[in-house]
């Protein structure tokens, strides 16, 4: 039987001394829940003049599902347009994307950081398709999102919480 040059048995099982095989996958993804509401056709239907300020808020969410090594991630956007001058609001969009991951041979202590770093990092381009095509649709210009930087959101995450005590 040839090798396999992984350090595993042909049965897969990892040889003595080194570290098991992680497998990722992405399952699915899917849009769970998702807003738009144009404020401008609910006033006078004219386009306020002004520069728009546009305000973006993130957040995370990410369990264990019943199948074993499944995990699943949702990504929320808030995505909120107002004119800088007047803070008369243009647009809301609120989206909550998700993915179902298969994740097996990842050490315990860096399940979390993967799942609020990596996946939610793995799906944001198809978010930010479809923010992009909800504000164009909604007679806007598209809202192309700059890349976010989910290292440095978990990262805060982690300085906001208090330290977490031993547990017994």
């Amino acid at each position: 039987m040839a090798a396999t040059g992984n350090g595993a048995d042909p049965q897969g099982a990892a040889a003595p001394g080194t570290q098991p095989q992680v497998k990722f996958q992405v399952l699915a993804q899917f849009v769970r829940d998702l807003s738009f509401e144009n404020a401008v056709v609910r006033g006078a239907g004219v386009m306020p003049q002004g520069q728009p300020d546009i305000q973006v808020q993130v957040s995370l969410d990410a369990k264990k599902r019943e199948t074993d090594g499944h995990y699943e991630v949702i990504s929320k956007y808030k995505v909120e347009s107002k004119i800088k001058d007047t803070g008369q609001t243009l647009y809301l969009v609120e989206l909550e994307y998700g993915g179902i991951f298969l994740i097996e041979g990842l050490p315990q202590d860096q399940m979390h950081p993967f799942l609020l770093i990596e996946c939610p990092r793995i799906v944001f381009p198809f978010a930010r398709r479809i923010i992009a095509d909800v504000t164009r649709d909604g007679g806007f210009p598209p809202l192309n999102l700059d890349m976010i930087d989910f290292m440095g959101m978990y990262r805060q995450q982690l300085m906001r919480q208090p330290a977490a005590a031993p547990q017994a």
